[in-house]
């Protein structure tokens, strides 16, 4: 059986670390490369110890630029970088005819006005936007495979945009009702030598940050604009919990005039069915906890109807490493190359 090529680039942060556990695994891919100026020459097994005597633990580190990339004969790369970075790599990856699977920041947005407001700097290749599919499946099945760059979505989006596009879809909530409040486990910050993500300042504490105005807002504002047919904006406020991993997210909003519980009910159904990483918990029993979803690529939502005061309470728990980072790639991966979604994932 002929394996696809595959190549990591920036795969010694935690989502490229994420990344490379699934591909290990992934029966239809030959990791043909991984990337980073910090450990060229080092063996995968010797950067990360837990996958020593696995397959490609003796591959080394090579340094991150387009013609070593190239020089692999990969069709396939994934952009484990920061946003500004990846850009970089994905112009020239892009016109050399490969599909490109951004984990970045720099392609979520079609508006380059409004990527150098929440990110403070101009768009590095705003050629490229009109191009770019927002990578997640659950609303952009149809457009991915047949997508060159494919921008997945950040963790805290995908943790609200699951449970809510549904919804404002078919017009159940009054959008400008929605608040979000979110928590995040310490590795969504990255591999950073910070002083503010030290266990020592993390550990016994929780905070908030990023607000009023958190760089994910904005593809969150514009993913649920599209869905709405309006523009939509919504209060988000995420924090920092002492845990490795995990999103959870809790949302408020307001049903439209003469919605009913059962609207909810029917909207997920429909659209979740038969999705293979979304876990409908329903109206009652058991809620969204991140211990269930840790290192997995599921999303498993929930929701109450708060008859006192009229409002729904939507929550979803997520891997932000995972499903909102490294599954989702390969979950897109999967799609382009026709293979089946679930592919290395379970």
């Amino acid at each position: 059986m002929s394996l696809e090529k595959v190549v990591v680039v920036g795969a010694s942060g935690y989502a490229g670390e994420e990344l490379v556990r699934l591909l290990i695994r992934h029966p239809q891919i030959e990791l043909a490369a991984v990337t980073s100026r910090q450990a060229v020459g080092q063996t995968l097994g010797s950067v990360f110890p837990k996958f020593a005597g696995m397959r490609y633990a003796d591959l080394k580190f090579t340094d991150s630029t387009v013609e070593s990339i190239l020089a692999t004969g990969a069709k396939i790369v994934f952009l484990a970088l920061p946003h500004g970075v990846s850009a970089e790599f994905a112009v020239p990856l892009v016109a050399a005819g490969c599909k490109v699977i951004d984990l970045s920041a720099d392609f979520r947005l079609r508006d380059a006005a409004v990527y150098e407001e929440f990110y403070g700097q101009k768009h590095p290749a705003p050629e490229l936007l009109p191009g770019a599919v927002y990578g997640l499946p659950e609303i952009r099945r149809a457009e991915i495979p047949g997508a060159s760059l494919i921008a997945c979505p950040g963790c805290y989006p995908t943790s609200i945009l699951v449970p809510l596009i549904p919804l404002v879809r078919r017009q159940l909530i009054k959008p400008q009702s929605i608040c979000v409040f979110s928590m995040s486990g310490v590795s969504g910050a990255g591999r950073t030598a910070k002083i503010e993500y030290l266990f020592a300042e993390c550990n016994e504490s929780v905070r908030a940050y990023g607000i009023p105005k958190h760089r994910h807002l904005s593809e969150v504002e514009q993913e649920l604009s599209l869905a709405a047919g309006e523009r939509v904006m919504i209060n988000f406020t995420p924090h920092l919990i002492p845990v490795n991993r995990g999103i959870h997210t809790t949302i408020y909003a307001a049903p439209a005039d003469g919605v009913e519980p059962f609207h909810f009910t029917n909207a997920y159904a429909e659209d979740y069915g038969a999705a293979k990483f979304v876990r409908v918990l329903g109206d009652s029993g058991a809620l969204p906890d991140t211990k269930n979803v840790v290192s997995t690529n599921f999303v498993d939502i929930a929701w109450r109807h708060d008859p006192r005061t009229g409002r729904v309470i939507l929550l979803s728990a997520e891997d932000n490493l995972t499903k909102g980072t490294a599954g989702q790639g390969v979950q897109c991966m999967n799609l382009i190359c026709g293979w089946p979604e679930e592919t290395g994932l379970f």
